[in-house]
């Protein structure tokens, strides 16, 4: 169940837990379903709380769920996913470089024209002033300007290169 901050919203008077009330919120905001598919649901789970009452429970708590989702930006996650696309633009070939997350948060991309050490360096050293903090792990494809680059910002994090999958970064 996903936690989420309740200290400004109240629950006085309602006959269910504040946790449930926000995991049913959370569970029609944050996927498509209808309300009668998250009384499912929580059916499947024992808990017979009818449509209707998730309903009225969006109408009062989910306005106050999405302003304190809104302010908290989201923490990237700690292994990085680091990948290149080549990209034609008229006639000329430039690289889009793209740092993800292993949630599928892309966290930088960059267009380049070159794809070699310097590029790669480049991508690296924007990516950690923008995130703040170091991954514990970086995974890339085979190509060698990402460990260059990795031992050129002597970076201690474990790179693992793996061969490319189609779709990988999608």
């Amino acid at each position: 169940m996903r936690a989420m901050r309740t200290s400004s919203v109240s629950y006085k008077r309602h006959r269910f837990p504040s946790e449930l009330i926000a995991h049913a919120v959370w569970l029609y905001f944050r996927f498509p379903l209808s309300f009668r598919l998250v009384e499912e649901m929580l059916l499947e789970r024992g808990i017979v709380v009818s449509y209707e009452t998730i309903r009225r429970w969006s109408l009062k708590f989910g306005v106050a769920y999405s302003r304190a989702l809104r302010r908290k930006p989201a923490r990237p996650g700690d292994i990085w996913h680091l990948d290149k696309v080549r990209i034609v633009i008229r006639g000329q070939v430039h690289w889009l470089w793209r740092a993800v997350d292993q949630d599928g948060s892309i966290l930088d991309e960059i267009l380049q024209i070159r794809r070699n050490t310097k590029a790669a360096r480049r991508l690296l050293t924007r990516l950690l002033k923008r995130q703040g903090l170091r991954s514990m792990r970086m995974i890339t494809d085979k190509l060698k300007s990402y460990g260059a680059a990795r031992r050129g910002l002597k970076l201690t994090v474990r790179h693992m290169a793996e061969k490319k999958t189609v779709g990988h970064l999608s």
